[in-house]
């Protein structure tokens, strides 16, 4: 039975709380941490987690709880290096939320801790755990869409005014940007894992509609990699209907999800025929229909991942290395857009952006937060995105 901490009980912590709940034959929940610890008693209460003693540090847990096994991280990304390089030391494995720090200096700091620990580090990508992301990759990975030439993510969310008021948010010291870091880092991690990493990136920011926060409510941003292909971004939270979508152009075929397929035939002029590929669109669409379903998704399916990676000793889908990639491609986003260069990859350890810091002194401040509110009241789980799994 593996012994679980949880760091920071916010509002993400629900998703994280009811996941183990889902394996209560595998673990329990036996430590809680806030910095308020009456956000982590009303969860002990809410979860009748009867037997999870709370702390007010991460540091009271480790030196109470010899015996802890995983730690999972819930806290703003400003201290999720602290937490966890401490984690890892005390021999625990560890399971942080996105994004995985505040800077590239930072994720390499982790990555060496879990390397000298031998321990377990998984960051939250919860997208790569969506039937429709696996079976979109399977089709991709099928190569019947052909070389891929382009691909649209549309990082879409929305969030009213009062979002940035909570006090963390909305500041480049705190959050560490806006929403390019901790809303569009799921599209930005599940554009890499299907395509690669890209050689260069350039990017604009801005902020249109919330005049209470120093960071961004809206980027755009072009990958390109070394095949020549473009991938086209747009993160934000000032999309109402939130229509998140990725969309790959192959030379053969377009795929996407939400799922559709579309492959195009060329006339004798090179103009597209009124018919298309119809052979090609059923072998894309038995590809994906014939992937199996994930038993478990999203924050449930990578908490049983983590799981199985502890007590398989295996590693887990997304560890150290792919969570700094998604990093690293906010970073040249931010990069970019502040410096107006084209950035090009990997961003070197002497690179002003790649240090601790180094972004939150460089960026601009849209506006002045002007609210800081200690707590909004509980909602449960948070929305997550639009859900790409239904009707599948």
């Amino acid at each position: 039975m593996l012994k679980i901490a949880i760091v920071g009980t916010g509002n993400i912590s629900h998703n994280h709380i009811q996941s183990y709940l889902e394996f209560g034959q595998r673990c329990r929940i036996v430590a809680l941490v806030d910095i308020y610890p009456e956000k982590a008693q009303e969860k002990k209460a809410r979860y009748g987690l009867e037997h999870a003693r709370v702390y007010e540090s991460h540091q009271q847990m480790l030196a109470a709880e010899a015996e802890m096994d995983i730690v999972d991280v819930c806290t703003p990304p400003y201290v999720h290096a602290e937490i966890t390089i401490d984690a890892l030391n005390a021999g625990c494995h560890v399971q942080c939320e996105k994004p995985m720090a505040a800077s590239l200096e930072e994720c390499d700091a982790m990555i060496a801790a879990q390397q000298a620990s031998g321990k377990t580090l998984s960051i939250i990508a919860q997208n790569r755990f969506t039937d429709a992301f696996w079976r979109l990759k399977a089709a991709l990975d099928s190569e019947l869409a052909g070389k891929v030439c382009h691909a649209q993510v549309d990082s879409f969310w929305w969030r009213g005014h009062c979002y940035y008021d909570l006090w963390w948010r909305g500041t480049w010291e705190k959050e560490g940007g806006g929403c390019t870091l901790n809303h569009a880092v799921h599209h930005i991690d599940a554009i890499q894992w299907m395509l690669g990493f890209p050689s260069e990136v350039v990017a604009m920011m801005t902020n249109v509609a919330h005049d209470n926060a120093e960071v961004e409510d809206l980027s755009a941003a072009i990958f390109k990699y070394p095949s020549g292909a473009l991938t086209q971004l747009t993160a934000s939270v000032v999309h109402h209907g939130e229509d998140q979508k990725i969309v790959i152009q192959g030379e053969k075929a377009r795929i996407s999800a939400p799922w559709e397929v579309f492959a195009s035939v060329s006339a004798d002029n090179g103009f597209p025929q009124a018919t298309h590929d119809t052979a090609r669109e059923a072998q894309l669409n038995a590809v994906f229909q014939e992937t199996p379903k994930l038993e478990w998704t999203l924050h449930t399916g990578q908490i049983n991942d983590m799981l199985c990676a502890v007590e398989r000793q295996t590693a887990p889908l997304v560890d150290g290395v792919q969570g700094k990639r998604s990093l690293e491609l906010i970073t040249a986003i931010y990069k970019s857009s502040i410096t107006g260069s084209v950035v090009r990859l990997p961003i070197s350890r002497d690179d002003p952006f790649y240090r601790t810091g180094g972004t939150n002194v460089l960026a601009p401040r849209f506006y002045q937060k002007s609210a800081s509110v200690a707590n909004f009241s509980e909602v449960g789980a948070i929305p997550l995105g639009k859900n790409l799994d239904q009707g599948i």
